[in-house]
């Protein structure tokens, strides 16, 4: 588990393992369409922080949500890897190169039939990124500390439909904003593997 007041260079060293020690499930599910996001751990001074975005109502799929940067495969993408890096470059202006990819999660459909794979990288830039909103589709960046997130008191559980029955999903609350459905899922695995 992650202590409260391990440094950042540790805490990355501590989720790159624990993302190395587990193998991804994939998920064959060929009636989805492929997309990536990737879940970006931020030092800011010393403290890391999980970067969200708000979402526009002006996109396709999860109007105003709380997302993880990503979307879905384009067609000059040669891997889910690369859609991962290509769309938050996109919406929220973080270079491919400041990136450090750690490892990634199982794979996810999502309610809007995109089979999502979620990847795990480190900002390696400064702790005031300048961030560049594409402001079609990103209404803002949120920066959650992670210490926060592994707090389980900080872990709500959500009763959803499934598939016709009634189930149990993590939610979390920071700042006003709501975390929720699918990028909740992702957060809430990402979390019990650093447990």
């Amino acid at each position: 588990m992650v202590q409260t007041g391990m440094g950042s260079e540790e805490t990355l060293e501590r989720i790159r393992q624990a993302l190395a020690d587990y193998t991804p499930k994939r998920i064959d599910h060929p009636a989805s369409a492929d997309a990536a996001v990737l879940i970006l751990v931020h030092d800011r001074a010393g403290d890391p922080h999980i970067i969200f975005t708000e979402r526009t109502n002006h996109v396709e799929h999860h109007k105003g949500q709380i997302s993880f940067p990503g979307g879905a495969c384009a067609g000059g993408d040669d891997c889910l890897e690369t859609t991962a890096l290509r769309e938050t470059f996109e919406e929220i202006g973080v270079r491919p190169e400041d990136v450090r990819l750690l490892g990634q999660l199982d794979d996810m459909v999502t309610v809007s039939n995109f089979r999502v794979t979620p990847y795990v990288g480190a900002l390696t830039s400064e702790p005031d990124y300048p961030f560049v909103l594409n402001e079609r589709e990103v209404v803002r960046v949120i920066q959650v500390p992670l210490v926060f997130l592994l707090d389980e008191r900080n872990m709500e559980l959500e009763v959803r439909q499934h598939q016709g029955r009634e189930v149990l999903v993590p939610a979390f609350s920071y700042n006003s904003h709501r975390i929720w459905g699918a990028t909740a899922r992702m957060l809430h695995q990402f979390i019990e593997l650093l447990r």
